[in-house]
């Protein structure tokens, strides 16, 4: 999280005190950060004001209370807005947490079976990868080998295959069988919602 420091500055030109925030290079340069000569200037109704030389362009700013910000640097002239920095930043702020709170994340929940699993705890097995695509998880089944079993894998990979055939009404194999060490692993994926 970036830190915002807010600091009270006493304007060269009226004698006021007006804020300016220390930002990192990421973000816009505002006020006393803007280094260039001239800058073409927005108000804050949108109105275009003209070329002009940034401390004209930084004393109106401050004649109406608001901020002088550098919205497109790489321009010729560079464009700066006279704005509310800080309503700005907040709605800026707010739009990206509702994008975060919009966006699913898909995580990846892993089910591992050993070679000679029972019938029941198979279908357990299923019945919990089912659950997890349903819920719009990616599933990683593996199959584990232990000692001699690493001579049949070929067991392993029909057990793969029996698992894929009961998960085929939610999920689609996204990568099949493959070995992985001393275990097999395949991944799927949920259906894509029609």
């Amino acid at each position: 999280m970036r830190s915002r420091f807010f600091v009270l500055f006493e304007c060269h030109i009226c004698r006021r005190l007006w804020r300016c925030f220390t930002i990192s290079k990421k973000e816009m340069l505002i006020n006393e950060e803007i280094r260039e000569k001239e800058v073409r200037v927005i108000d804050a109704d949108g109105n275009q004001l003209g070329i002009m030389p940034t401390r004209q362009a930084l004393a109106l700013a401050i004649e109406k209370g608001l901020d002088l910000v550098d919205i497109a640097p790489q321009a010729a002239p560079n464009v700066c807005r006279i704005m509310d920095y800080g309503k700005y930043r907040y709605e800026q702020a707010k739009r990206e947490k509702e994008a975060r709170k919009n966006q699913k994340t898909v995580e990846i929940k892993e089910v591992r079976m050993s070679m000679n699993i029972d019938t029941h705890d198979f279908e357990t097995k299923v019945n919990q990868a089912i659950r997890f695509l349903q819920g719009g998880d990616k599933v990683k089944v593996s199959v584990r080998f232990r000692g001699r079993e690493m001579a049949h894998t070929e067991l392993g990979r029909g057990l793969l295959d029996r698992f894929r055939d009961a998960c085929a009404e939610v999920g689609i194999v996204d990568k099949p069988a493959k070995m992985e060490g001393r275990s097999m692993a395949m991944f799927i994926s949920p259906k894509p919602a029609k």
